[in-house]
């Protein structure tokens, strides 16, 4: 059997071409296809990491807080004083006005005292002509005494004598009392300071007519402020000479320090409230009237505790954000918790607020509140090394990524 080879003819060739190249671009479209998918799936799990710092965890660990009261009061001036009119009158004199720093003694206004310079004028004549009595009276005594020693004069007529001196004696004593409360109510025209410190009210004006005890003057000493705190009587039970405050006055960004120095023996009629004085650390700038709030240390407790923020309530139980190490990976775990007191670091080194927990244990890495909620299982990364207890996180920054819900 004679078998015949197998011709190449240009047809066959350019066949033989066209599946090559058809071949050859498959081959390249599945490579394309393989290097994108695996593309996308780095980007996938690049996308699926969250990125935080140091600053955006802290560790666990015991710490000493302390177990607040919430308080609110008015700050007062430990000195104040109303200065009322103690005569009236005209208003002839004000040599102050709100704002003025005053000293103690100073003159301050005077009211007309042509009126009680008369009467003390008039007291001190009034007294005079009482001392004339009694030493005419005391020589008419002295010469009946000697007659009646030389039997000119009777008994009857030496005691007559005696009575009308001694009558005497005391209108002139009574005189000089008079003419000390005339010079009283002269000297009372003239309003001083009872201690320095800086005009609050001017009430009364120059030409006005006052009356007695009429507002004129409000003087404070800004020096020693005090807040004026009132108390439930089963927390006042609590207080102790002492206990530390931290205070914001008026809506202010920073925290003011006091001590409790005075509490109220008794509670007050009506509100049964009881009134608490927190002696101000640091009074300079501060002014009388003006409204405080914040917390008053009660007792210090060692304790697990977090930052409040941290701990998050949006499942049914309250939990904290872990982040602990799953195979290679760093994942977020929802660490169940129970709350226990709140209070503030006792050191006063951190201004947050604290709360104790139970359910977490020491060293384990906590989200800081600001993160936000993080999806369970959801890996993340650390722009530094991992945190360790030996080296806790407690800067407050803004993640690196926003986690999704």
């Amino acid at each position: 059997m004679q078998i015949s080879s197998l011709k190449l003819t240009p047809k066959r060739i350019i066949i033989a071409l066209v599946v090559i190249a058809l071949a050859g671009g498959i081959w390249r479209a599945l490579s394309a296809k393989r290097t994108q998918q695996l593309a996308a799936s780095d980007a996938a799990q690049t996308q699926g990491q969250i990125e935080f710092s140091q600053n955006d965890v802290f560790t666990a660990e015991v710490r000493e807080i302390t177990q607040d009261l919430a308080v609110s009061g008015t700050v007062k001036a430990l000195n104040y004083a109303v200065i009322k009119a103690r005569v009236a009158g005209e208003v002839k004199e004000i040599k102050v006005r709100e704002g003025d720093s005053v000293s103690a003694g100073q003159v301050l206004a005077r009211i007309d005292p042509l009126e009680y310079q008369r009467r003390f004028e008039q007291a001190q004549e009034q007294a005079s002509a009482a001392k004339s009595q009694m030493e005419i009276a005391q020589r008419q005594w002295d010469t009946n005494k000697a007659l009646v020693d030389q039997g000119f004069i009777s008994k009857t007529a030496l005691d007559n004598s005696l009575a009308s001196f001694q009558g005497a004696v005391a209108s002139h004593k009574a005189a000089i009392a008079g003419a000390d409360v005339a010079r009283k109510s002269l000297d009372d025209s003239v309003l001083r300071a009872p201690f320095s410190g800086v005009i609050a009210v001017r009430a009364a004006q120059l030409g006005e007519r006052v009356g007695i005890d009429a507002k004129v003057l409000e003087l404070v000493d800004l020096r020693q402020l005090e807040v004026e705190a009132p108390l439930s009587p089963s927390d006042s039970l609590d207080i102790k000479m002492g206990q530390t405050a931290r205070l914001q006055i008026e809506d202010r960004a920073d925290l003011v320090t006091a001590h409790v120095t005075r509490m109220s023996p008794s509670a007050q009629a009506g509100s049964r409230s009881v009134l608490v004085y927190l002696t101000l650390d640091k009074p300079a700038g501060l002014r009388h009237g003006l409204f405080a709030k914040g917390t008053l240390g009660l007792v210090n407790s060692q304790v697990m505790a977090v930052p409040l923020t941290s701990v998050r309530t949006d499942h049914p139980s309250p939990y904290v954000q872990v982040v602990e190490k799953v195979g290679e990976t760093m994942q977020v775990r929802h660490q169940t918790v129970e709350m226990g007191i709140r209070g503030h670091d006792a050191s006063g080194k951190d201004p947050q607020e604290w709360v104790a927990v139970k359910g977490l244990a020491a060293g384990r890495v906590v989200l800081k509140g600001q993160v936000g909620a993080m999806r369970e299982g959801m890996a993340v990364r650390f722009t530094t090394a991992s945190p360790t207890a030996s080296s806790p996180a407690t800067a407050v920054v803004t993640p690196a990524a926003s986690a999704p819900r």
